[in-house]
Order: structure tokens, then sequence, then C-alpha cells
């Protein structure tokens, strides 16, 4: 399987999936009475990120996957969404970025040495097809799972299936 194929797609999916958990917490806050942000600001624990950092830390972990993986700079986000509508828009506008990769430029980065930032002084550096297996789709789903627990903890009704998101599937 190509790196394009097991990166891009993957990281589409689960920028959907995201984009339609937002709209499940709209509907429930909406129904519930619950202000949205209340929502947007819920942790599941004090050091970890609330919800709305959890899906700018996904968009995050696509973009500049992708970007690495392209052997480009990623773009830089302002982090500034407060708003359901304003995590749509980054969501969109991530799905927009990352579907303009270059799949033979992510193919070719197996081999290739990736350079990102560890915290604010440190870098690291792995293989492509290391830095997409154990950094890239692993975060991307830690933060994806985690927004999706928060939401479930916070009773909006949500199950795997919501989870695994348009995933291309035949069912018999």
């Amino acid at each position: 399987m190509s790196m394009f194929n097991t990166s891009i797609p993957v990281f589409e999916v689960g920028l959907n999936t995201l984009s339609t958990l937002l709209d499940k917490a709209e509907a429930y806050s909406r129904a519930k009475g619950i202000d949205p942000a209340v929502l947007l600001n819920t942790r599941l624990f004090p050091d970890m990120f609330a919800f709305s950092q959890q899906v700018q830390s996904a968009c995050d972990q696509a973009k500049n996957g992708g970007a690495r993986l392209a052997g480009l700079e990623p773009p830089r986000y302002e982090d500034n969404e407060k708003t359901i509508a304003e995590l749509r828009n980054r969501i969109a506008k991530t799905i927009d970025f990352i579907k303009t990769l270059d799949p033979q430029g992510i193919d070719t980065a197996a081999e290739r040495e990736i350079t990102f930032p560890l915290g604010p002084s440190n870098k690291g550096h792995m293989r492509g097809i290391d830095y997409l297996n154990h950094f890239a789709l692993p975060n991307f789903y830690f933060h994806l799972t985690t927004a999706y627990d928060i939401l479930r903890h916070c009773g909006v009704e949500i199950g795997k299936r919501d989870f695994l998101g348009a995933i291309p599937m035949r069912i018999s």
C-alpha cells in the first residue's frame, strides 16, 4: 500500500468524522438547552486538552503530517476557534489543504528523513514510514478518539459507527 493511501484518505475520513461529531454536538446542545461552549471547553481530565483543542490538534496532525510527508512546510493556523462553526471551518480548510498534496511526493517519503518540532525547542527526526506509522497517525487518532470520548462523556448520543465515519465498506 502506498504512503499516500495510508495517510491522506485516513486523515480525510477522520476529519469528516470530526465534522459529523460537531453536528451531533450542536444538535445535542440545542436539544438539551446547553451552551455549546460547555461542550467545546470540556476536558476528560484537568491536564488534558479541551474538546476544541482536540479538534484543532487532529487537524494539525493531518495537515502537518501530510505536508511533511509531501516535503512541504505545513501551513500555520491560529488556534483561535471558539464556536462549532469555526471548528467546522478549520476542518474544511484542513481537508481542502490535504487534498492538494501530491500523491507521488508522499509516496516517495518512506525513506526520506522527516524533521518535526517536539515542543518549543526540540526536533524529532524519523524516516517517513516511521513518522507516518509511529507519530502522525497515532497522534491523529489520539486526538480524534479523545474528541469523541469527550462528547460521549458529556452525554452526546454517539457510538462506534459515528467514530468509524464514512469508511468504504460493503455490507452483505
